[in-house]
This record gives structure tokens, sequence and C-alpha cells, in this order.
């Protein structure tokens, strides 16, 4: 009786133990489905996510949305939007009313989706997702149904795709996608339908597909491959392949005796129809139309046992069908026009017959001779109308190429006449080429230079409420700061001193007197400071201009002034020692300024190119305005001092010196946490602080320990411990163990939706209460 009594305790104490871990659960895939719906821009249909309150696996299913849970973990989403898309004039931009926003980061999307590790069925279609497919995709490891058709995703198919080992269907039609199928495919040993059609897909037949034996349907129409295909014999599971509308151009290829359905209309292909194509017992349905296959196709064709419709039409067959050709019983549509056929047709095909259907106009038949050609013209070699193509395709190219050739003297005339114009403006800009080619010993390579540009899409967020930028005299700026008088000095850091200014308009501003900087021409330091110019963010302080001033002390420096909008609520630092309750930060408060800071770094390393890294982070340097909004100072130095010169001197690859650099400023953006969390302790002990205390992170008393006790009293515990868990990650002492930006940001919204959560449950209680 104790034994027995002993086993319903620990059973009921399971039960109890997995109660709130469910919940949690519950929760965490609640908030993931709100990112989601986040991402895709609010359609109305996800509405049901916010106002149902019960479980998330128990929405009620519509023809837009189903999502299906196996053990309380979502297995599937399917979700149906009506972007459809339209045309193929798509350049890679949002387009309004088509795609989601120019806001939208499909790579932030995907990284969403991954946290929902369980996903075996993912379906998102007519969503307008726009972008490149990012490599991550495979990190929906559980995978076994991918559909994303019908929106406008750009670029390569990753070939990371490849290593989605349990997926069994993959559907990307109608959308973007350029460049060569991965080849890398055979990996998938469980893929049985790949469709890929209607997008923009080059290059050969991937040669991995033909040995993938689980494979029934095989789909590539509408694209714009080309080359021979492989023997497809061994693909003993195939029904339907499609490819329809390429550019391929070898002898039809052998297939699998399994195949049903067989498109391979609107391309290249020459030579005789394989005799093996009268062994397709299963087949029902063909098409070789609009192609350049010649000789009698196989008698046994037509009367294969499942055959139901044969398209022929428009190549180049010739001679005479047999009489004795036999039709089978199943057969209901014939098509052999446009082709350069004699004599009489068969018994089976004539006109008499009620089944099949056949058409077979344009050759040279004796029968219905008003549409059909005069015999001379199907005597025709079989090679005339290929030379005639080529003909035709010769014009063809000339043509556009002298069609080519007067855009882009058009274009040269444009730039020349803009050229013209600006040189007569006030504001003193060069344009990159230009630069590049006179000052490339100065310091930046062409190379580099020629790729300092900025990404469309960014540069169009980042600088829709942007100031002016404009430049400033150095006696404008004296009078700002009465000749730089110490009353207007604000403070030194390691790039120059910095001013408090008040231009002739009232306005005050932040005025950084560089005078380190040697080596670099003027043009080239225009250069600098034009690219300089364009990092616009709200989360920023904005760059108003700047001034050079001539030489300093030193006279091979040449001394640069940069002029900020002057940001009235000082740094982060002061507040997180700040003793008076009206001005203390809680942990929400304290959790929007990180994410604020997050977002503009992630700018910085992706928005731009190139990526700006190096960026002095540290919380004296994140500044709050009278909003208590955070703006990030001292970023993007390096761009006017020599740390490009010095990745290039040492001889490193730039995506090398990339990786390290961003991995520096998570590191750094680790320590911000880091104060946030703990307060100003920290400071100038960063290193002894991670080897006596880090450790205490882990325990609750540990936590009450060390954590500033405004945000113990402040925070939700999941909040605290999923800002606690990305610390971690961001201060590793294994570089490629930090995190990208995007997932500290990802983390820190994801802790602040908690955290929103827990302050409303909060105010609730008090109400309540009271």
């Amino acid at each position: 009786m104790g034994h027995v009594s002993c086993f319903l305790l620990l059973f009921l104490s399971g039960i109890i133990m997995l109660i709130p871990t469910t919940h949690q659960l519950q929760t965490y895939q609640s908030q993931v489905l709100l990112q989601v719906r986040k991402h895709l821009e609010y359609p109305p249909f996800l509405d049901v996510w916010v106002n149902y309150t019960g479980d998330v696996c128990s929405v009620p299913h519509s023809p837009q949305l189903s999502i299906s849970c196996q053990d309380t973990f979502i297995t599937e989403l399917r979700i149906m939007g009506d972007k459809r898309v339209r045309g193929w004039d798509f350049d890679g931009h949002a387009i309004p009313n088509q795609t989601l926003s120019e806001t939208f980061s499909v790579d932030s999307f995907v990284t969403t989706l991954t946290r929902l590790t369980s996903l075996r069925v993912l379906s998102l279609v007519s969503l307008g997702i726009w972008g490149p497919l990012p490599d991550k995709i495979h990190r929906l490891s559980s995978l076994e149904l991918l559909d994303l058709s019908s929106n406008y995703l750009f670029g390569p198919i990753p070939s990371q795709i490849s290593r989605l080992g349990s997926l069994q269907i993959l559907t990307l039609d109608g959308n973007y996608f350029n460049g060569s199928v991965p080849d890398g495919l055979d990996s998938m040993f469980n893929l049985t339908v790949l469709s890929l059609k209607n997008n923009r897909l080059g290059g050969p037949f991937p040669s991995s597909i033909s040995t993938i034996k689980t494979l029934t349907t095989v789909a590539l129409s509408k694209n714009e491959m080309t080359g021979k295909l492989p023997d497809l014999g061994a693909l003993s599971s195939l029904h339907l392949l499609d490819l329809i509308d390429n550019h391929f151009d070898s002898d039809p290829p052998n297939l699998p005796k399994g195949l049903v359905t067989v498109l391979l209309s609107r391309n290249s292909f020459s030579g005789d129809i394989p005799e093996q194509y009268g062994e397709l017992g299963q087949l029902q349905h063909l098409d070789l139309s609009f192609n350049l296959l010649t000789g009698m196709p196989p008698q046994a064709l037509f009367s294969l046992p499942n055959i139901s419709y044969l398209d022929l039409s428009s190549n180049m067959f010739s001679g005479s069908l047999p009489g004795s050709l036999h039709c089978g019983s199943k057969l209901g549509l014939v098509d052999i026009s446009n082709n350069k056929f004699i004599g009489q047709l068969p018994s089976c095909l004539g006109t008499t017959s009620a089944k099949p259907v056949v058409k077979f106009s344009g050759n040279c038949l004796s029968v219905d001779v008003k549409h059909q050609h005069s015999e001379s013209y199907c005597k025709t070699p079989a090679g005339g109308r290929k030379h005639f193509l080529r003909g035709e395709l010769v014009v063809l190219i000339a043509v556009l190429l002298g069609a080519a050739l007067v855009i882009v003297l058009l274009a040269i005339g444009l730039l020349i006449f803009r050229r013209k114009v600006r040189s007569r403006g006030p504001f003193e800009q060069h344009d990159f080429p230009k630069v590049v080619q006179e000052n490339a010993p100065t310091g930046l390579s062409a190379e580099f230079l020629a790729n300092a540009r900025l990404i469309s899409e960014a540069a169009k967020i980042g600088s829709q409420n942007a100031p002016s930028y404009r430049l400033f005299a150095l006696e404008e700026l004296r009078e700002a700061t009465n000749n730089f008088a110490a009353s207007n000095f604000i403070g030194e850091g390691s790039i120059g001193k910095l001013y408090k200014g008040r231009l002739e308009s009232g306005a005050y501003v932040a005025i950084r007197s560089i005078a380190s900087l040697k080596k670099h021409s003027v043009q080239n330091l225009r250069v600098r400071l034009d690219l300089f110019s364009k990092l616009h963010h709200p989360h920023l302080v904005g760059l108003l201009g700047h001034c050079v001033g001539g030489q300093a002390q030193d006279e091979s420096s040449t001394k640069v002034f940069l002029i900020y909008e002057y940001v009235v609520n000082g740094n982060y630092r002061t507040h997180l020692t700040e003793n008076s309750l009206e001005k203390v930060l809680n942990w929400s408060d304290r959790l929007a300024i990180l994410i604020g800071v997050a977002k503009a770094v992630h700018f910085l390393h992706t928005g731009v190119i190139p990526g700006c890294f190096n960026n002095r982070l540290k919380t004296n340097n994140i500044l709050l305005d009278e909003h208590q909004i955070a703006k990030l100072s001292d970023y993007g130095m390096s761009i006017l001092t020599d740390d490009f010169e010095k990745l290039e001197a040492k001889g490193e690859g730039h995506k090398t010196g990339r990786k390290m650099n961003m991995e520096d400023d998570v590191y750094n953006f680790g320590f911000i946490l880091l104060e946030s969390l703990v307060g100003t302790i920290v400071t100038g002990k960063e290193e002894a602080f991670l080897l006596n205390e880090m450790a205490s992170f882990g325990s609750q008393d540990g936590r009450r320990r060390i954590v500033d006790p405004i945000v113990l009293t402040t925070c939700s515990q999941e909040s605290l411990s999923i800002a606690v868990s990305i610390t971690n990650k961001c201060i590793s002492p294994n570089p490629s163990a930090r995190p990208s930006f995007e997932d500290v940001l990802w983390n820190l919204q994801y802790a602040a939706q908690v955290q929103a959560a827990y302050d409303t449950d909060q105010k609730s209680d008090t109400a309540s209460q009271s």
C-alpha cells in the first residue's frame, strides 16, 4: 500500500510540474504567432490570434488560416493571403498594395518562424512576402512541407535548403527566384514533390534530381533553364514531369516507366522521340509541342493503354503516317498540326471516327487541303527550319543590341548632363566613380569605394524624417560656440572634443572637433563624409552637417567638425545611477532603450554597404531625448578613421574583418545589457565581473544579490530570464557563439512583449483590489 501511495504522489507531482511548463509553452508560441502577425503587417484574418482567449491550438480553421498541434506544440501553420503576384515587372523593391511594405525583412521573418521548433508543415501563400530567402530556412529542421508560392521572393534558392532532410514537399511556385537550382538536393532523401514553376531560374537541370528515387512530381515549368536533360529513368516513383516553357535543347530524355503526365512543350528538344516512350504503360498525357523534333513518332505512342492526350504539334515530324496505325481505347485528343506529314491520315485518326479528336492543319496531307501546305513545303530538308530560325534569331539579336546601344548612349548623355547641373550648385559633392579614379593611392581602395553605396530600402526608411544635411562654415561654428569657449565645452573622447553650440536660427547643436585625420586627401575625406552623411535612423543622433576647417596643430592633419542635433536629456549611464524616483528607469523603460539601440546597430551593420562596425557601444554614448527615446552617438567613426585601411593593410579579407567587428559590437552591447541589469557597478571592471559574478545569474538568490533592485521590483521573471540569456550569449568568450544583432533584437522585443503582458496584469490586479 505504501508503494502505491508513493507512486501516486510522484505521478501527481509530475502533473503539477507539467502544468506551468505547458502554460509557458502556450504563452511562448502565442507570442511567436503575434510576431508573425506583426511581420505580415496585421492582415485582418490574423486578428483571431489577438481576440481568441483559448489555446492557440484550438483556433478555428478557415480558408485563410489553419493551425494544428501535437502534444501542445504547433506542428502545422498554413496562411493564405490575397496578394497575388502580377506580371513580371518586379525589380526587387516593395510595391504598394502588392508586396509587404519597405520595412518588411524576410530575414527577421524567417528568424521568428524558427522559434516554432516543432513545425512540420509551413504554407505561406500570396502574402506579399518579398526579398531573398535566407539560408537560415534550414533551421526549420522538422519541416515536411514548405509552400511559399505566389510571393515576391527573389535571388537564388539557398543551397542550405538541402539540409531539410525531413522535407517531403517543396513548393516555391510563382516567385522571382533566379540563378541555378541548387545541385545538392539529393541529400533530401524523403522529397516527393519538387515544384519551382513560374520563376526566373536558369542554368542546367541539376543532375542530383535524377537520383532522388522518392520523387513523384518534378515541376520546373516557365523558367529559363537550359542545356541537356540527364537520364531520368531511375526515378521509379515519378508520376508528373513538367518542364514546359524553358530552353532545354537536348534529345528527349529517357523516362521512367511509371510516368502518368509528361509536359515538355515550348523548349528546343531535337532529334527523334525515343522508342522507349512507346513502353510507358501508365502514360496518360504527353505534350511535346513547340520543339524541334524530327523523324516519325513511334507508332506505339498512339496505342498506349492509358494514353488520353497526345500533343505533337509545331515540330518537324515528317513522312507518311502508316495506315496500320492503331489508336488506344482511351485516346481522346491527338494534335499533329504544323509539322511536315504527307499522304493520308490513318483510319483511326480519320475524320469519320468519333474518337479521338484530331488536329492536323499545317501539314502537307491530302485531306482538308485548304488547311495544308503544298507538298514541296514538306520536302524542305529538316535542317531548313533550324537554319531559318537561326537567321531570325540573328536578326532579333542585332535589333536588341542596337536598341541597347541607343539606351546606353542616352544614359551616358543624361549622366553627363546631371553632372554639369550639379557642378553649378552650391552644395559641394563628388560622384563616387570620379573620386575613386583620382584618389586611389590616398587610403581606400577603388573597389571599396565603388561598393560604397546604400541599400535603397534602408536609405528611404532612415531618411524619411531626417534633417537636411549641409556644409557649415568655420566662422559659423565659432559664433555658435563663442569661439569654442570653455563654457561651451561638453567633454572629450578618444576622437576629439565636443562643444555645445547655438546656431543663428536658435537651434542648439553638438559640435565634435576631430583633428587627427591624417593621410586623407581632401577628396578622399569628402567621399567618406558623403557616406557618413547618409547614416539616418530614428535611433541615431542626427548628423546635420560638417565643416572641413583647415589644419590642426599638426600641420599634416586635417581638422574636421561634425555637427549633430543636440540631445537634451543626458546619457543612459547617468539615468542608471539616478536616485530621484520620478527619474528612475524601470525595467520596461530600460528594455525600450535597449531595443532602440539594437535597432540602430542592426541598421549600421546591415542597412548600409559597407556596414559600419566598431561603433563604440557603451552606456554613456546612448543619449535620451525629451521623450526618453534612445539615440546612439559616436557611431560610424570607423568611416572617418583609419580602420578600413588597417583592415586592408593586414591582408585580412573584408568578410573576415566584417565578422570580427560585428562580433565586437555584439560583445560591447552585451556589457550595455549587463549595466542595464546590475547597474553601473560593472563599469570599468568588465572582465573581473565576468570571472566572479556571471555565474550568479543562474540562481534566484544570485540574481537577488546582484541585479539592480529597481529591475527586480519592476520586472517579470520570464522577461528577466530572456534578457539574462541573451546577455550571456553576447559576452561569450567564444566570438562564434555570439548571436547576430537581429537575434539580439528579436529576444529583446520578445522580453518587452512578455513584460508588457505582465505590466497589464499587474495594473488589472491593482484595479480589482481597489
